[in-house]
């Protein structure tokens, strides 16, 4: 008896050892060198899509960013070119399929290809369930589900041709867990997930590989762009130091330059900081321990009477005395560091 169970232990611990190692040779095989590749990054121009183009700068790749504003972009642009980037910008809104199409053709025209498209436009809406209209909800969903869509649509061909590319969607772990005063943001974060993973599975055949990004709260400076709802001002209060807290969130540049790795790696799916990706596997096990955590956390957010109603208003015009403040240091100097200030 010993003797079985020995020769069975041993047979398993040389087959989990080929398995990691089989593991080990396909991530090999897998990673790309991105100097000189193409990169197409929607919603380029500020925020996390410019500190991508920053780190990818540093991997010698060519950019290519879209993004609504042309001032944005040309800062951007501006700024990239004297770090010694080559990039291309072209103004584009990825809610108009149209549009989408047009850019894409014009990028694939000024460098020959697209080797890696990286769906990260984005929009938010901050505030109760009462201030959100049936509009916030299809407004979230023609950015965060058909934007990445229409981009995907649009340079798919030429990748399944070549048998070649990547495609890395920077979701979040609001669709994973949906969040009190975001539903809008998390209902279509969980369309975009499910899309972004049923693509992964999908096109691998093809040599195609998607990468699904559920980062959890980021230093980027975001929220003075962001929209707030009801008690505007004290929502954006919440957020915006929610945002730059050192233990729950993470720095832009970290947060790139693991979207980056991820993506040269072609890995199916990144969380991060740890917190997220702790939130996350204790939801997968636990649903309704996060379903009553987060019905408390809803008690202690604003309540929507006595604010602005359905009417959205921008971070930049709902400010307290708690923000901008020390605790929101962090999120300030990101937004001045990131193009979000005009």
């Amino acid at each position: 008896m010993n003797r079985r169970r020995q020769l069975g232990l041993l047979l398993a611990t040389v087959g989990l050892g080929w398995l990691a190692s089989a593991r080990v040779a396909a991530r090999r095989r897998r990673t790309i060198d991105l100097h000189g590749r193409t990169v197409l990054i929607t919603g380029g121009s500020r925020g996390l899509g410019l500190v991508l183009a920053r780190e990818l700068t540093r991997h010698g790749a060519a950019l290519a960013l879209c993004a609504r504003d042309e001032d944005e972009l040309e800062r951007a642009r501006t700024e990239l070119s004297a770090l010694g980037a080559t990039v291309f910008t072209f103004p584009c809104d990825v809610t108009d399929r149209a549009s989408v199409r047009e850019m894409v053709r014009v990028v694939r025209h000024h460098y020959g290809r697209i080797d890696v498209l990286i769906n990260n436009a984005g929009t938010i809406a901050v505030g109760p369930l009462e201030t959100m209209t049936l509009e916030d909800y299809e407004e979230a969903m023609r950015t965060h589900f058909w934007g990445a869509l229409h981009t995907i649509d649009a340079v798919l061909p030429e990748m399944r041709a070549r048998r070649e590319g990547r495609i890395v969607n920077v979701t979040s772990i609001g669709g994973k867990i949906s969040v009190p005063h975001l539903l809008p943001y998390g209902a279509s974060k969980f369309a975009a997930v499910g899309l972004s993973e049923g693509l992964r599975a999908e096109l691998a055949k093809d040599g195609v590989l998607v990468t699904t990004v559920c980062p959890g709260l980021m230093r980027t400076g975001s929220p003075t762009n962001a929209s707030f709802k009801g008690r505007h001002w004290a929502e954006y209060t919440w957020f915006s130091i929610a945002s730059g807290l050192p233990l729950v969130s993470i720095s832009a540049e970290r947060a790139a330059r693991r979207i980056i790795e991820a993506c040269r790696r072609g890995e199916a799916e990144v969380f991060f900081p740890l917190s997220a990706a702790l939130a996350a596997r204790i939801h997968g096990l636990w649903p309704g321990l996060t379903a009553d955590l987060l019905a408390a956390l809803n008690r202690l957010l604003p309540v929507a009477e006595g604010g602005v109603g359905t009417a959205p208003v921008k971070g930049r015009h709902s400010t307290t005395f708690l923000s901008p403040s020390w605790l929101t240091t962090l999120t300030d100097r990101a937004a001045a560091r990131n193009n979000e200030l005009a």
